[in-house]
């Protein structure tokens, strides 16, 4: 779906869940969203393509949506990043790729009062969509990071399979890698302390920067700073997929081999029919020991991303000796996690692979999908 049209099936649903219409028959967009009636939407509930504005609805950035952020949401946004954190600036829409395709740009978020005076470290964020779908507008996984005064974040926006196949958008991806470190001195960031973080198809192109690193057929040509590097320094890949051919050999609600599946389409061909392409795609095809560390977060419940997914990227990385957390979401699904536990352990993770900060033995402990009450 493109995204204006997208914007629009969004303002039609927050303009409907804005009205009090529930006592009409079969309910407001909200209620039917609601499947579980807790009063709350999460993420797994909302139709995949329109999650893309999850984030930015969800205001106080605990996994779920209520009618209240809705209405504010509906009635507060205004052009231009009104709806920013406090403590919080942005430039947006930069280009990184030296060309002027919208989806080739990027958003940077600076602390207006950063901590100290060193240079700030960057965390980037990769939204998800099934590749089809998605933008950069999302900044939830980031927001409380960068208002901290502690991290400067990008929100990276990269090319949809409907536009170009694969690598296009890791060549995106790895080029606004690129344009931050050529631009790192006027902002005043660090290029050295670059984390990245994602979810879904996002989690899938996090996981490839952090493993193809210096994988010159992935690097791509794009922009004018080809001579800087794209890699990261540490990763946090929440529900990604990692091997493509084998997503169809656990329980999903959707046919990953089926010529028609995001998967085929971010190939350009039958993935069954092309299992070269699908390993050249798989974050898992490039792991090697000089990888950075990885923060791995999938719900075992999931059935979008098999959960194995996770399981065979976090044993490939222990068995080439590279330092990896896998966190478990105990009847978690396809993201919309509402533990505050899970963005404890993110903070952590990058605290101190960019920051250097003791945070002592970061837990590798399951934990449920919600704080039990």
């Amino acid at each position: 779906m493109h995204r204006r049209s997208t914007r629009l099936c969004w303002t039609l649903i927050l303009l409907a869940i804005s009205t009090t219409n529930a006592q009409r028959p079969g309910g407001s967009p909200f209620d039917r969203f609601d499947a579980n009636k807790d009063g709350k939407v999460v993420r797994d509930e909302v139709p995949e393509r329109l999650r893309e504005r999850f984030d930015a609805i969800d205001a106080n950035k605990d996994g779920t949506i209520t009618p209240e952020e809705q209405r504010s949401y509906v009635l507060g946004q205004r052009p231009g990043g009104a709806n920013l954190p406090p403590g919080v600036k942005a430039e947006k829409d930069i280009p990184y790729a030296g060309t002027k395709n919208p989806r080739q740009t990027l958003d940077l978020y600076l602390p207006e009062k950063p901590k100290g005076d060193r240079p700030l470290p960057v965390v980037v964020n990769i939204h998800g969509g099934a590749w089809l779908g998605g933008d950069k507008s999302g900044i939830g996984a980031i927001a409380g990071l960068v208002s901290s005064g502690d991290y400067a974040g990008v929100s990276v926006g990269y090319r949809l399979s409907g536009e170009a196949a694969w690598p296009s958008q890791i060549h995106d991806c790895k080029a606004a890698i690129r344009w931050i470190g050529a631009n790192a001195e006027k902002y005043h960031l660090d290029p050295d302390r670059i984390g990245v973080i994602g979810g879904s198809a996002g989690g899938h192109l996090v996981a490839m920067l952090g493993t193809s690193g210096g994988v010159e057929a992935l690097e791509g040509d794009l922009g004018p700073n080809k001579g800087v590097s794209s890699k990261v320094r540490c990763v946090v890949d929440e529900f990604g997929p990692a091997e493509l051919a084998t997503m169809g050999d656990a329980p999903s609600s959707t046919d990953h081999n089926s010529p028609t599946s995001p998967e085929s389409k971010l190939l350009g061909a039958p993935i069954r029919q092309n299992p070269e392409k699908a390993k050249d795609a798989s974050p898992i095809a490039y792991v090697s020991k000089d990888d950075p560390p990885f923060l791995i977060i999938h719900g075992d419940k999931d059935m979008t991303v098999p959960f194995d997914q996770s399981e065979r990227l976090t044993k490939a990385l222990k068995g080439a000796g590279v330092e990896v957390l896998f966190i478990r979401v105990k009847d978690g699904g396809h993201g919309g996690f509402r533990n505050p536990e899970i963005p404890r352990r993110v903070r952590q993770f990058f605290d101190k692979h960019l920051r250097d900060r003791p945070v002592g033995t970061i837990s590798e402990e399951p934990v449920a999908n919600a704080p039990e009450r």
